[in-house]
């Protein structure tokens, strides 16, 4: 492929929506939606029911060589190189960073609490959650083709999201999420920049998220860590979390720094997030401390220390014999970790992942929230704009189980945006987005796409024809 045909692998940070405050969709997921439901959206206790699986397993990546694709490709950005559609899972990357909606209810927890450092810690859990469906998710979402578009509403979480893929070069996808009751917006841009570094793949999720509790009038931004899937060419498949993510209250000043640890020797850090809450004084508050792919509590700073150091004096006394060995170099292989986190004395729990179906493993590892993302109910085609994404025929075709008409209609798909984009070039026409606009974020002061409203009118005249 030529430098027109950016190929971006989304395999960074997003989450999941189904934890109403009071009333979990955990309530209800074990309700079926019939294939058939007479143009009524079935619903269960009142609450709208989606769907529970994909209409067929994922297929199998194990025929695919990998290293013939990627060892021309080490220490580059992955941005210009086609990879294997049996890599991908059935999502545009549209619908994976409408993942981080997931535990909206710990928004909405945020919005209730009267004090700061409360609602920070509510903000900072929900930060840590928007990265929690990430863990076992190896396949890569479909790069967004300019122009397209996805929305999501969900009455019963009390709220609707529409996202937008603004830039081809680089690939930027733009997302906008409010609350039904007016009680707080969400918004960000996302600039995924991968490299392969011979074993694995590293993905920067660039792009700042802004979180607004309008009630309080209060704004928070943060940035993504940074997420590494290992084992690309030989071993079992494994995904890492590390670095600093630092959410700052623009209002008080009040700040959670938050480390996602790496590895480490042994893999005892695998998983692990440990920060803590400052004011605008400095004044440490509280720690935050958990695992990304668990759960996440709060604790007073001393009660933290002391504990820690507790922990220090038991580990000294093990002897080095205790430790397990490396092994194969060729694979870099995940550590056998117990998933629980050591609670602290006093601790509060701010948040909880929900366990995934029991299917998952078969389809994609997909969370119950990512299963319904493509779906299309009966009467959503008259609705819809026609750039959502679920009506791309190729994520369709993939999502159905047929991999060879996927691959198709990917190409054909990649072949008219590239026709477009010769044909806008030769009439000298500059490519106008719909529904963001490059604007400045009033609170970082930095260059960023936001929202200039109207697509809840459903007025789509004049859109453009990218399927």
């Amino acid at each position: 492929m030529n430098n027109e045909d950016e190929f971006f692998d989304a395999v960074t940070g997003l989450d999941s929506d189904e934890s109403g405050e009071g009333a979990s969709e955990a309530s209800f997921k074990d309700a079926e939606v019939s294939p058939k439901n007479n143009g009524v959206v079935p619903q269960e206790n009142g609450i709208r029911k989606h769907r529970k699986s994909l209409p067929a397993p994922m297929h199998s990546r194990s025929t695919i060589n990998v290293w013939g694709i990627l060892k021309k490709c080490i220490g580059l950005e992955l941005s210009k190189i086609t990879m294997p559609i049996a890599f991908n899972e059935p999502l545009s990357f549209l619908q994976r960073i409408t993942e981080y909606m997931e535990h909206t209810y710990l928004i909405n927890k945020a919005c209730s609490l009267p004090d700061s450092i409360e609602r920070m810690q509510a903000v900072a859990a929900f930060a840590v959650s928007a990265v929690a469906s990430q863990w076992d998710r190896t396949g890569k979402p479909f790069n967004p083709l300019l122009g397209e578009t996805y929305e999501l509403i969900r009455e019963e979480q009390g709220y609707r999201l529409i996202s937008e893929q603004v830039s081809h070069h680089p690939p930027i996808s733009a997302f906008h999420a409010e609350s039904l009751s007016g009680d707080f917006v969400f918004h960000g841009s996302i600039y995924p920049k991968l490299k392969f570094w011979g074993k694995s793949v590293e993905a920067e999720p660039k792009g700042t998220i802004t979180l607004e509790l309008l009630r309080h009038n209060e704004a928070y931004t943060w940035s993504n860590p940074f997420c590494c899937v290992h084992n690309i060419i030989l071993g079992k498949l494994w995904i890492e979390q590390y670095g600093t993510v630092e959410i700052v209250n623009h209002s008080t000043g009040d700040k959670c720094v938050l480390n996602f640890k790496p590895c480490g020797m042994f893999g005892k850090e695998l998983h692990k997030v440990e920060g803590y809450i400052l004011d605008k004084s400095k004044k440490k508050h509280c720690v935050i401390y958990g695992k990304w792919t668990e759960c996440m509590l709060s604790v007073d700073a001393q009660a933290y220390e002391t504990h820690k150091k507790s922990e220090r004096r038991g580990d000294n006394k093990k002897s080095k014999s205790d430790e397990p060995e490396g092994t194969d170099d060729d694979a870099d292989d995940m550590p056998d970790v117990q998933e629980t986190v050591s609670v602290v004395p006093g601790s509060n729990l701010l948040w909880r992942i929900d366990s995934r179906p029991a299917h998952s493993a078969s389809m994609y590892n997909f969370t119950n929230f990512a299963m319904a993302l493509n779906e299309l109910e009966t009467g959503m085609e008259a609705i819809l704009a026609p750039t959502d994404c679920r009506f791309r025929p190729d994520i369709r075709a993939m999502e159905n189980g047929s991999i060879e008409d996927a691959s198709r209609e990917k190409e054909r798909l990649e072949e008219k945006q590239r026709a477009a984009r010769k044909e806008r070039n030769k009439n000298d026409d500059e490519w106008s987005t719909r529904w963001f606009q490059m604007g400045t974020n009033p609170y970082t002061g930095t260059q960023d796409w936001i929202y200039s409203g109207g697509y809840f009118n459903r007025n789509y005249q004049d859109l453009p024809d990218i399927y």
